[in-house]
């Protein structure tokens, strides 16, 4: 049997959390012990069908929780944009940022709306752009922002070379790629944060292996069955020898709520599972050159400046 484990979160009444990827998995978990905590959650969601049906299931759940959604599309830099134009209009001080959301091995190599492939432009560049339209709601809310990364990221490169995968492409690497610029763009967000004063705290966490739906059957990316490995690792997860959700979602809720840290890395004791802990940056997001570079980079790809 899977082993429970817990995490004690302050008190959030009067916080404001956003929390991308929360209609289903590690994300429902996420949003749901945020909400216990207090705070306000709001949840930037593609299916608005799903997403209300989570947030009404947590509203039930969790006496006088306060949770919403909007509609977003990290595949989509304007929808990405329309997000961040509700949310500044709407002047709400955001003071956690949670980028839980992303996408892993498509069959084939596919483009987002603006032309980038698919993982790198969902789970780096969908959230760089978010969370970079969002700076002044977060400097405002000394928010603390977490960024997902994946167990895939240990090992492996960015290619600087081809960062869009348009020539020898290969699923698998560009998958590990997207991660690790995930964990290059929050080294380098909480540095400039440092050095400019804007108050943000910037962490890291990656959940394990355990069975979460990113290898789930998903028609939209056309993948119509679930892969064996997804069945193995829900097999494992049954009997103790990979994580749950529940246990998955712990480093990332630890890198949101523990005080006055940043640069940090949260994740599983042991890559299968065990209570969350602070561990040390893998090496693929060790050199700090690197993680100006991908900034940078992503500035260009996207087209939007910043204040430095």
């Amino acid at each position: 049997m899977p082993r429970s484990y817990d995490l004690p979160i302050p008190n959030l009444t009067g916080q404001i959390a956003v929390v991308t990827g929360a209609s289903d998995g590690i994300g429902t978990v996420i949003a749901t012990r945020l909400a216990q905590a207090g705070a306000e959650v709001i949840m930037p969601v593609r299916n608005q069908d799903k997403g209300a049906a989570v947030a009404e299931g947590i509203c039930t759940g969790v006496d006088g929780a306060e949770v919403s959604t909007r509609p977003l599309d990290l595949s989509s830099l304007t929808s990405v944009t329309d997000l961040v134009t509700t949310l500044s209009a709407e002047g709400r001080t955001i003071n956690i940022l949670v980028n839980n959301a992303g996408v892993m091995r498509p069959p084939a190599r596919q483009v987002t709306q603006n032309g980038f492939e698919l993982q790198w432009g969902t789970n780096h560049l969908g959230h760089f752009a978010l969370t970079l339209g969002l700076m002044p709601l977060l400097r405002e809310g000394h928010a603390r922002v977490t960024h997902q990364t994946s167990v895939a990221a240990r090992k492996g490169t960015v290619d600087w070379a081809d960062l869009n995968y348009e020539q020898n492409y290969n699923v698998m690497k560009a998958y590990i790629s997207s991660k690790i610029a995930v964990g290059l763009f929050a080294r380098e967000l909480d540095a400039r944060s440092r050095v400019n004063g804007w108050g943000i705290s910037s962490n890291l966490s990656h959940p394990g292996i355990s069975p979460t739906n990113l290898l789930a059957a998903q028609p939209g990316m056309g993948r119509d069955r679930v892969p064996p490995e997804r069945r193995l690792i829900g097999a494992l997860s049954l009997i103790g020898l990979a994580g749950t959700p529940q246990n998955a979602a712990l480093p990332a809720l630890m890198a949101a709520t523990t005080p006055d840290s940043g640069d940090q890395f949260f994740g599983p004791k042991r890559t299968a599972g065990g209570p969350p802990t602070a561990q040390e940056h893998w090496a693929p997001m060790q050199n700090m050159d690197d993680a100006h570079r991908i900034w940078e980079a992503s500035e260009q790809l996207i087209n939007l400046r910043t204040a430095r």
